[in-house]
């Protein structure tokens, strides 16, 4: 091979990373922005008025009686869910367990005491094949089985 085919090849080849890397980049792009626009947050309060449900982050100054106060948000299969519930023992274990059985891997937890009280509690999990509810239903799932516990 002569330096002219060499350096030819080679300016083809630099062409052509130049594009993939337009292409990832707009995928990339792409990505951040669906998954900006999937992101569903939902809060319910104590009481279970099916209407009553707000996109607030939380409620500033919630009393015990308030709790637990939980919230999720889906972004393509992944899901984040905190909960903000009384200290108690074996909760986390519960709250984890119950999470699984809505057919929902757990990729991470983490609790965190806040007051002498009251915990923390955030979980990412990732949406099994046959997890079909939406995030509403997903809240007042957890919901209704943490009351039925606590």
């Amino acid at each position: 091979m002569d330096k002219a085919s060499v350096l030819g090849d080679a300016i083809k080849y630099v062409k052509h990373l130049q594009e993939k890397i337009k292409q990832l980049e707009e995928q990339t792009k792409k990505r951040t922005v669906e998954s900006v626009v999937l992101v569903k947050r939902y809060h319910l309060p104590a009481a279970d008025d099916d209407d009553d449900h707000s996109n607030s982050s939380s409620n500033k100054g919630c009393s015990d009686s308030t709790l637990p106060e939980i919230e999720a948000r889906a972004s393509e299969r992944d899901v984040m869910i905190r909960i903000h519930c009384e200290k108690q023992p074996g909760v986390l274990a519960k709250v984890l367990s119950e999470v699984e059985s809505l057919r929902l891997s757990i990729v991470n937890s983490s609790v965190l005491p806040f007051g002498n009280s009251t915990l923390d509690i955030t979980i990412v999990a990732q949406m099994d094949g046959e997890f079909s509810m939406k995030v509403i239903e997903l809240v007042k799932n957890l919901r209704l089985a943490f009351l039925k516990f606590m």
